[in-house]
């Protein structure tokens, strides 16, 4: 009955992201967005973040239409939902999520290289949050 309580707020909105086929991961040595096509994206779009209940949705929406094209779901940053890549601050990998438990990992990137940043402050600033999310 809580989870039925809850709303969504919403926390920040980044109007151009562009979503990446990555490779999978060679080793344990992280990912590199060079290692990615970056001047052909798979698709582009806008970022909305939203927060309900203890857990933060990173959601990849059409500019346009506002249709969700993925998601992913944040209970924990730093965490396996998030990623920085080894060689830039624009570029990130997410673990995005379907309703049937499915998930695949994506490379996002950003224009301005201030995007994320201000993407990841506005989070702690915006809504309540559990102690274990502090900053994305």
């Amino acid at each position: 009955m809580a989870t039925e309580l809850e709303y969504e707020s919403v926390l920040c909105v980044k109007p151009d992201v562009s979503v990446y086929r990555i490779p999978p991961r060679a080793s344990n040595r992280g990912y590199r967005a060079s290692d990615w096509k970056l001047d052909q994206p798979d698709w582009t779009g806008r970022l909305r973040i939203t927060s309900k209940g203890k857990t933060a949705y990173i959601k990849l929406e059409d500019k346009v239409s506002g249709e969700l094209f993925a998601q992913a779901p944040v209970e924990q940053y730093p965490g396996i939902a998030v990623e920085t890549v080894t060689d830039s601050s624009r570029y990130f990998v997410i673990r995005i999520q379907d309703g049937t438990g499915r998930s695949a990992f994506i490379g996002i990137g950003f224009t301005d290289r201030g995007d994320f940043s201000t993407a990841s402050s506005s989070v702690p600033n915006q809504a309540p949050q559990p102690s274990n999310w502090v900053q994305f």
